[in-house]
């Protein structure tokens, strides 16, 4: 059974497939809590925290990058992350939150990390997310519907990925899935998987 918080932050996940909607979900979830913020007369301050590595030789890849771009408010501050994602939790305080897109390609970042190197970087990872203060709102590829991938690495990445989201899910207070033009919330659906296997 996943350790309980002692906070009052918000923890959310948004999982989905390629082009289903997932990211604006996040952005949209973003607003509201700081329009929610801006009610209560708080300072709500949302930081997005990009993980995708620029390539300014694929075309394709930075016009994903600056479609993104474009769709934000220009009022939130944006953290580039490539890698030492457990850290930025240390960062960030009350008035913040964090949105973080996302998991894959960060965790693409460091595939070629060992078993060993990559169980620890989950492990800080797990500990710095359950103990942040700030909202933080996760957006997760699911990449494990389809064929088994052919080559090593694919597999590394799907599995690696799967078990991410899933450690990421026990400790997120809702988690979302959007696929078909819909979202879901899991966490009203259905049932911590976790729990109920203890």
């Amino acid at each position: 059974m996943p350790e309980q918080r002692n906070s009052d932050n918000r923890i959310i996940l948004v999982t989905g497939a390629t082009k289903s909607g997932k990211s604006e979900w996040a952005e949209h979830l973003a607003t509201q809590a700081e329009q929610n913020a801006e009610k209560a007369n708080v300072q709500k301050s949302v930081i997005y925290v990009a993980t995708a590595r620029p390539q300014l030789d694929d075309r394709e890849w930075q016009a994903r990058l600056d479609l993104h771009r474009q769709r934000r408010p220009h009022h939130w501050k944006t953290w580039a992350v490539e890698s030492d994602l457990p850290s930025i939790f240390l960062g960030a305080t009350e008035t913040d939150c964090l949105l973080i897109d996302s998991l894959g390609t960060w965790l693409a970042n460091v595939l070629e990390q060992d078993d060993e190197m990559w169980q620890h970087n989950l492990k800080t990872f797990l500990q710095n997310l359950r103990n942040a203060k700030s909202d933080v709102i996760l957006v997760a590829e699911e990449t494990g519907w389809g064929v088994v991938p052919a080559y090593p690495l694919g597999r590394l990445f799907r599995d690696r990925l799967g078990h991410l989201i899933r450690c990421v899910g026990t400790i997120a207070d809702t988690v979302y899935l959007v696929t078909g033009g819909h979202v879901l919330n899991l966490s009203q659906l259905g049932f911590p998987l976790d729990q109920h296997l203890s």
